[in-house]
């Protein structure tokens, strides 16, 4: 049995932080604690960010489809650009802030937290179409996606440097979702105290909170967590590593063409980025816009603010509870068939909820939030095979330490466009149909075009997750490692 070693460099200050020393004597893990600790500050400025920005933008600022598209498009390019350059720069980086995972979130956290505020606060009063609450939404995204970029590709990198041990890393996914259920409760505690948003002032007040206690989380993991390998980054190569001819020009263009290469004909990574990519634009259509369609598809004598508060809050919160139930079977079966199974039940709800028609109104808020939970759920595994496939990668060309940072950022290279393309994709059929005109649901002085808009919103919610699920299964029936609960360890922790 091998004993996982404490962090040599964690930091012991004193303050608040020593609240969550004591956890540790409880029997609580120091390095998945320390770890989970960022999870738990994203997740509070993440939520919110994904489910209000494009809602507070179109309804409030009034931002025209032009300058919403625009700021999308530039988004989409920084958002694939930012983390294969950071993924490079945080494996090969001389400068220990980029180097070490604990400092890359310890010096990224307060700007990642202020980039988290930038949305929130208009630079102006806004005219419907003004020009500069597209520009406002463009540097809010880039801003916050670059600094989500820096911190949690240097989280994800833990995840696969913290230990080589499959039970290891289930115990950091449960601690992850703990963090995650507490985090994403910041979308129900903020519905409510804010009336979901129609309370602006509160929102704002809330928003500062949120990214004041996030803040303080995310220094927590940057003062006590440690990979294996911040103490190697200094280590010459082993001879006959891949790596070894890099050592001497590790920022060179030949170096990365050929880590490049190493990472893109990896089978299993191609089949895992074409289902990464599908299930991205899943949660970023439940999550931008279930409360538009919320809104419009159950009427509020059906479904009142209060049950639509909890409904929009139980769909960031069931997903931790679900993945934190299926421990037994994430030991038992392996992640491979939990995600492919989730798969097929998003096919079989989208049938069924298309044939009931869109007047059952229960069980399309029920169909609403199930979506989310399970989409946001098998996502919450994906670290999961993308830590094998860096264990596959470091073991095929004999590293001296693993392109973690490099992998995750790969893969966010073609993933995460999907973020933009589907609020583009959706509010330009949506405004095809008149949505721009009749925003407000209470908006019935054209009752066909209404409905027409209504009929449209339903088709979407039904169709789109039975297409995309469909096109998940087909990738990912052919992914090879799928065994991987069932080894101790595929290398010796050093």
């Amino acid at each position: 049995m091998t004993v996982e070693k404490p962090a040599s460099g964690a930091r012991t200050y004193g303050g608040g932080m020593n609240i969550m020393l004591h956890l540790t004597s409880f029997g609580a893990n120091p390095a998945a604690l320390a770890y989970c600790m960022t999870t738990l500050g994203a997740g509070m400025m993440n939520s919110i960010f994904s489910f209000y920005y494009v809602k507070l933008f179109l309804n409030k600022y009034k931002i025209s489809e032009g300058a919403f598209h625009q700021s999308q498009v530039v988004y989409m390019v920084w958002n694939a650009v930012n983390d294969p350059l950071f993924g490079y720069l945080q494996d090969n980086s001389r400068v220990p802030c980029c180097s070490q995972r604990r400092l890359s979130i310890l010096y990224g956290a307060p700007l990642y937290s202020l980039a988290f505020l930038l949305a929130w606060f208009p630079w102006r009063s806004y005219a419907p179409g003004d020009w500069l609450s597209g520009l406002q939404l463009m540097v809010a995204l880039c801003a916050f996606d670059g600094m989500l970029t820096f911190v949690l590709l240097a989280q994800c990198a833990l995840f696969a440097e913290i230990s080589g041990h499959h039970q290891s890393r289930l115990r950091l996914i449960k601690y992850n979702q703990v963090a995650s259920l507490i985090g994403s409760s910041s979308v129900l505690f903020c519905g409510l105290l804010s009336r979901n948003m129609e309370d602006f002032a509160t929102f704002q007040g809330f928003t500062v909170v949120i990214a004041a206690l996030a803040c303080g989380c995310m220094l927590y993991t940057g003062f006590h967590s440690e990979s294996r390998f911040d103490g190697k980054s200094s280590a010459p190569p082993s001879p006959g590593s891949d790596d070894q001819a890099t050592s001497q020009s590790s920022l060179s263009l030949s170096s990365v063409t050929s880590m490049m290469q190493q990472i893109l004909t990896n089978r299993d990574f191609q089949l895992f980025v074409l289902m990464n990519f599908c299930q991205v634009f899943m949660v970023a259509f439940f999550n931008n816009f279930t409360m538009i369609f919320a809104d419009h598809l159950i009427p509020p004598n059906v479904l009142p603010p209060l049950a639509k508060s909890f409904m929009y809050g139980a769909g960031f919160i069931c997903p931790q509870i679900l993945v934190l139930s299926s421990q037994n079977l994430l030991h038992s079966l392996g992640y491979y068939k939990i995600i492919l199974f989730t798969f097929y039940i998003e096919a079989g709800m989208a049938v069924v909820m298309l044939a009931l028609g869109p007047y059952h109104y229960h069980i399309l808020a029920f169909f609403l939030t199930t979506n989310m939970v399970i989409i946001q759920a098998a996502f919450s595994l994906f670290n999961l095979p993308l830590a094998d496939i860096i264990d596959s990668d470091l073991q095929k060309y004999k590293r001296s330490s693993p392109l973690s940072s490099m992998v995750f950022g790969t893969n966010a290279l073609f993933t995460k466009p999907a973020q933009s393309l589907a609020p583009m994709l959706v509010v330009s059929i949506l405004n095809q149909f008149g949505y721009e005109d009749l925003k407000e649901a209470a908006n019935n002085s054209n009752s066909s075009a209404l409905e027409s808009l209504h009929g449209v919103m339903f088709y979407l919610v039904c169709v789109v997750p039975m297409c995309v699920s469909a096109l998940q299964v087909l990738a990912w029936k052919p992914f090879s490692i799928r065994n991987s609960h069932t080894v101790d360890t595929k290398y010796i922790d050093g």
